[in-house]
């Protein structure tokens, strides 16, 4: 029986894929480790299961049985920046006062309370290291590094460099989606299970904002200072070249 592993980045449809997933295998055979900080390093992906599925570090994708599928699915890195900076605004609005006071709300609470150019310019260097891990050319991260919160292991390396390692790790997937073509992932899976299986055209955990309406423009509106809308852009140029690479959108010399 083949073993799935959805490695799930943030606002790239995960919560639709995996319920979508954990219907199809059941309840029982999904992983309870869904978010990288639940869990050790070695200890991400728990042994007996057939789907995992989450916010997860990937070091450990070795030990799991041969017979498996893994995919994740990506969007233009521009707006899933700013679907997440979004999304977290709208968590946030529906907190109470007490709860955004808890540490694990700061994110939502600086998203909403802090101006955009503060929430991604601003703050201390604990705070610009969260902003750079979640932000900063996060798939490039996450594929060179297999972490949710690998950016620091980069250090002292070119952007060549980065890339290079990110494309050598995607090849450790089985299959990387672009997220406006779910259909391919549908007839994957359906093959895969044997029944049907059906996340494209499924919204679920959606941000505040029209599906249909792009956040990117919405976001560099908030800025008050220009030079952070380009400052901001750049954390997406060096997936752009990751995406174009990997062949899921035109290449830009092409």
């Amino acid at each position: 029986m083949t073993t799935i592993v959805f490695l799930h980045i943030p606002k790239t449809a995960g919560q639709t894929v995996h319920n979508a997933l954990a219907e199809a295998v059941g309840h029982d055979a999904v992983s309870p480790v869904r978010v990288h900080t639940q869990a050790a390093a070695d200890a991400q992906m728990p042994a007996g299961y057939r789907l995992y599925s989450g916010h997860l570090d990937w070091t450990g994708l070795g030990d799991l049985p041969p017979d498996r599928f893994v995919f994740s699915i990506l969007r233009d890195p521009r707006e899933r920046i700013a679907s997440f900076y979004f999304f977290l605004r709208k968590e946030a609005e529906a907190l109470s006062e007490a709860d955004l006071t808890r540490p694990e709300n700061l994110g939502k609470l600086r998203a909403l309370t802090w101006s955009a150019d503060a929430y991604f310019f601003g703050g201390d260097a604990n705070w610009q290291r969260f902003i750079r891990d979640h932000y900063d050319n996060f798939y490039c991260s996450y594929f060179a590094t297999r972490k949710m919160r690998g950016r620091g292991d980069l250090a002292g390396l070119t952007p060549d460099e980065v890339l290079s390692r990110a494309l050598s790790g995607a090849e450790e997937l089985d299959a990387i989606y672009e997220i406006s073509g779910l259909e391919a992932l549908d007839r994957d899976l359906s093959a895969l299970l044997k029944r049907p299986v059906r996340a494209s055209g499924v919204v679920q955990n959606a941000g505040p904002l029209d599906r249909n309406l792009r956040r990117w423009p919405r976001l560099l509106e908030a800025f008050e200072d220009p030079a952070s809308a380009e400052r901001l852009a750049g954390y997406a140029s060096l997936d752009d070249r990751f995406m174009q690479r990997l062949g899921l959108v035109p290449d830009a010399d092409g």
